[in-house]
């Protein structure tokens, strides 16, 4: 699988390039998507595959990102906006390159990290023989259940790790914010503090009071 990506989403986006050069297969990206940028993905896709467009955005402000999947005609096929995660399944009609992007444009200054895969087709049988009319050995039938099995411990696995640094994200952001609030009640404290230092201290001053002696 080829995926080719534009637009302004900084290094990471260059260095997911990268990545998916090496990695012929890759097909799960993490990329950093910039405030008021745009990152898009391209796809080569023949006519009846079936994909599936699975994303989330696991740190940056309320955790939300507009995508959108086009056709080789321009057709919108899927469009959401401000979307946190979801997962949409399409069969290609026809031949030809197949575009989505994701855009953080609404947001002035807040980055986004932004998880997504996308699976193009079905996985490649285990053994070549796997689609014979006759039926599997039951050496042959034990990988291939051990093989699914796997394939689901990957894929709980890569939910569970979303979730983690997602749930990592939202207890450093709290953190930051309540050693944010405590200096500010110290600070409150402390001027409140020497203010009633001062009041008090006028309380008990001395008063000097000046007798003016009026001469006949």
């Amino acid at each position: 699988m080829l995926l080719r990506g534009s637009g302004t989403a900084g290094p990471w986006g260059w260095l997911t390039l990268l990545l998916v050069a090496c990695a012929a297969r890759a097909s799960e990206i993490t990329f950093e998507l910039p405030d008021n940028a745009k990152q898009c993905f391209y796809e080569e896709i023949i006519q009846g595959t079936k994909c599936t467009l699975e994303f989330q955005v696991i740190t940056g402000g309320h955790y939300d990102v507009d995508c959108r999947l086009e056709g080789p005609d321009g057709a919108v096929l899927y469009k959401e906006m401000k979307k946190q995660y979801d997962s949409f399944t399409f069969t290609a009609s026809r031949n030809g390159t197949y575009k989505f992007c994701f855009s953080n444009e609404f947001s002035t200054f807040t980055h986004k990290t932004v998880y997504f895969d996308f699976q193009v087709g079905e996985d490649l049988p285990l053994f070549p023989s796997e689609n014979r009319a006759t039926a599997l050995t039951q050496m042959e039938s034990a990988c291939v259940s051990i093989h699914e099995a796997l394939k689901s411990v990957i894929d709980y696995q890569t939910h569970f790790r979303l979730r983690e640094a997602q749930g990592r994200s939202r207890a450093e952001d709290l953190n930051t914010r309540v050693a944010y609030w405590s200096i500010g009640e110290a600070i409150i404290l402390l001027v409140v503090s020497i203010g009633q230092v001062f009041l008090l201290k006028s309380f008990f001053s001395d008063k000097r009071t000046t007798t003016t002696r009026v001469g006949s």
